[in-house]
């Protein structure tokens, strides 16, 4: 990405952050409902998934039968592209954060446009921004993962199969979010993406080795 291009992007994130950072609590609170609210809905629909598969069927026909694998097809993509849409979204947020926090920092050149133009950081905007990445705040690795896991858990339930799934959707997302940054993500999301797999690799019964 050209300088033009990561100026732009950079400014906008910069400008989005800084009035986040006007309500922060609220901001949070809004963020943990939306995660909360689409897990209880995909747990609901899951469990109503599992209640329709165990009917028995009525029907034989192959024609029912092709409707039911359509419908069983969709609704596995639905919940692959919900925690592909919020994985998108809680990285380039917790990167956005990462960037405030080091806007003044020559360790990762990209980040020192934030601090370019017209876009300036503030003290309590930046202390804000220090605490939300730290090992216990809110965009830190350790919370920022486990509300990843526990949205892919909420979707895939006890299945295996439909972690495995999510992990794929997990690495999309994470993919699309360094697109849409134009480049690596910092490093605090890169230790997110590591704790995130080793989590999987947990909930499937994997080793490292594997």
């Amino acid at each position: 990405m050209g300088v033009n291009g990561v100026t732009e992007v950079t400014n906008n994130i910069a400008t989005a952050y800084a009035s986040s950072l006007n309500a922060p609590a609220e901001s949070k609170k809004k963020d943990e409902e939306e995660v909360k609210v689409k897990a209880e809905a995909a747990a609901v629909y899951e469990k109503s998934d599992e209640k329709e598969a165990d009917k028995p069927k009525v029907s034989n026909k192959e024609a029912d039968r092709t409707k039911i694998i359509q419908q069983l097809k969709a609704d596995d993509a639905l919940r692959q592209q919900q925690l592909l849409d919020i994985v998108h979204k809680m990285m380039g947020k917790q990167a956005k954060t990462y960037g405030i926090a080091n806007s003044d920092s020559d360790d990762e050149s990209i980040w020192r446009f934030l601090a370019k133009g017209d876009f300036t950081v503030d003290a309590a905007t930046k202390a804000q921004a220090q605490e939300d990445i730290s090992e216990d705040g809110y965009w830190g690795v350790k919370q920022t993962s486990e509300r990843i896991l526990d949205f892919a858990k909420a979707l895939a339930g006890d299945d295996p199969d439909k972690l495995e799934q999510m992990r794929a959707a997990f690495e999309k997302g994470y993919k699309q979010a360094e697109k849409t940054w134009g480049g690596e993500l910092p490093e605090i999301s890169k230790n997110t993406f590591d704790a995130v797999m080793k989590g999987f690799d947990e909930l499937t019964g994997k080793t490292q080795t594997e």
